[in-house]
Order: structure tokens, then sequence, then C-alpha cells
């Protein structure tokens, strides 16, 4: 049985068909709200499978073992990181105090390694791309972090699904937490690497960004390792901020986890339809100047009502 949850659901097999998925609706949300057609369903799993199929080439003055590595390492941390979400119940497939922490950490690797991989592969289009992934790193992962912590904060467990069964029994508390779901919703894009934030690769000028030197199934599983990750992080978004329907029978509290992930992607799809790319500079001052105050206030509102609670 624990091989079944591990490689097939809500496992790896799942994660793969959900992150393709979404990658269609993410795809023709914003083909829609441009006024076109967009791509038929089937899409993403073409483009993968013909990815798989091409020609993997490598860069003559390229890190060979790294360049090939950081893409199994971004798929294997994001794959890794779902395992300690719980999805349409209060508890995960594996769960221990402090497991926020370790998700969070697992969820920070995939932008290491684009940054690796563009470094490594020796191309000045890559490198100008990896920099500037690193330094959206920076900028993005700091309100990130104390967004997440304020949930955890108020709930006063560090296990998301502990936080999970808190908000549960508690869900007008989980309004307090509106703001820093707004933040996190926000950091997400930059850690997608989305429209506002998708700078790292954006195409009329350093044309793919870290990836600009990967081709073949190297390039299909770091598009993979992304698709997966919009999953990934919006499971932990909605585990944290939207904790309604976990005390449902299953069948029901797996519809409405879908409906969640959907609202997500379909967030991420209008802030890249209305929004235009912001340069670099632009991207840490809104982080460190607008995104971090807010997450900083949620943080001392949400401690004081802690502090309220336990008196």
């Amino acid at each position: 049985m624990a091989l079944f949850n591990i490689f097939i659901f809500p496992g790896i097999l799942f994660l793969v068909v959900a992150g393709l998925w979404f990658e269609f609706v993410d795809r023709r949300m914003y083909a829609r709200m441009q006024h076109r057609q967009g791509p038929p369903w089937f899409q993403p799993l073409a483009d993968f499978i013909k990815l798989i199929a091409k020609e993997t080439i490598i860069p003559e003055n390229a890190n060979r073992r790294l360049f090939v590595s950081m893409p199994v390492v971004a798929l294997t941390a994001t794959i890794s990181a779902f395992f300690y979400i719980p999805l349409w119940s209060t508890h995960a497939l594996y769960s221990f105090q402090g497991d926020s922490i370790v998700v969070m950490y697992l969820l920070t690797l995939p932008t290491l390694t684009f940054f690796l991989a563009g470094w490594y592969s020796t191309s000045l289009y890559s490198t100008i791309g990896a920099v500037r992934s690193l330094t959206q790193f920076f900028a993005y992962e700091i309100p990130l972090f104390m967004a997440v912590l304020a949930p955890a904060m108020l709930a006063n467990d560090w296990s998301l699904a502990g936080i999970a069964t808190y908000f549960t029994a508690h869900p007008l508390l989980a309004l307090l937490n509106v703001p820093a779901l707004g933040v996190a919703l926000v950091t997400l894009l930059g850690k997608l690497e989305r429209v506002p934030f998708d700078i790292p690769e954006a195409e009329t000028e350093v044309v793919a960004g870290a990836f600009t030197e990967y081709t073949g199934r190297h390039l299909a599983l770091f598009r993979l390792a992304i698709d997966i990750e919009v999953i990934v992080a919006g499971s932990l978004l909605v585990a944290m901020f939207l904790p309604f329907g976990l005390a449902l029978p299953a069948w029901l509290g797996f519809l409405v986890y879908l409906l969640k992930i959907t609202f997500v992607v379909a967030v991420i799809a209008i802030l890249r339809s209305i929004m235009a790319r912001l340069r670099i500079e632009q991207m840490v001052n809104f982080c460190w100047k607008i995104l971090a105050p807010v997450a900083l206030a949620q943080l001392l509102l949400n401690l004081v009502v802690k502090g309220f609670l336990h008196s």
C-alpha cells in the first residue's frame, strides 16, 4: 500500500497527470483572456513526449555531471515535498513535527538547480538567466517564508497536518491570514518565474534563460518539474491558508481540493494576463518594500491574536 501511495496515488503518477493537466488549464485560461483559442487538452503531454524523443545535446564546455543531474534533482525535490502536505484531509502521507520547514526547503531546491544548470552551461544567455533567477530568489523567498510562517505561528504548530487540523477546527481564524495568502500568491509567481516576474527567461532578451542550452529529455524533466511545482506549491498554500473541506468524506474532499488548486492556477493566469514584465530591480524593490512589510504586519497581527487567545 505504501508503494502504491508513493508511485501511483496520491504519489508520482498523480502528480505528473495533475501537473500536465493544470499546465493545460493555465495555458487555456491565459489564451482565452487574450482572445485566443489556446492549446488542446493533450498539448502538454504531446510537448513532453516530443522533448523526450529529441536528441540531447550537451555544450562542449559545460560541466557534464551537473548539467545532466540538475533536472533530476529539481524533479526529485518537488515530488518529495508533496508527500508531507495534507491534501483532501488533515493527514499527509508522511508527517512529523517541523515538516513545514522541510517542505519550504525542498521547494527552494528547484530554483537553485535552475541557477546551477544555467551557470555550468557556460553560455552567456544561460549565465544571465541563472543570475537573474538567483537574484529573484533572494527577493521573494523572505516574504514567502514570512507569509507561510504566519499561520504556523497562529496554530502554534510546525507540522502542516497540525496547522490544517487547527484551522479546520477554527475556520474563522483562517480569515486572518488573507493578507499573507495574497503575499504567498504573488511570491509564487516569482518562484515559478511567471509574468510579471519572468525576467530570468525573458524570451525577447535571454532566449530561455537558464534553460537556453537544454534540449531533449533534460529540458522535458525541467519543464515537468516546474509543472509539478505548481501543484506542490499550490497544495501547500491551500493546506495552510484554505483548509476548508478537509473534514468531508474522502471523495468530496478530493473534489474540493481540485477546486482549490484550480483557484490558485486561475489566479496565476489572471495575474499573467493583466500585468507586464517587471525589470529585475523593480521586482526586488517590490518584494522588499511592499511584500515583506505586509508579511511582517501579518506576523505581528497573528502574534497579538495568539497572545489574546492564550491569555
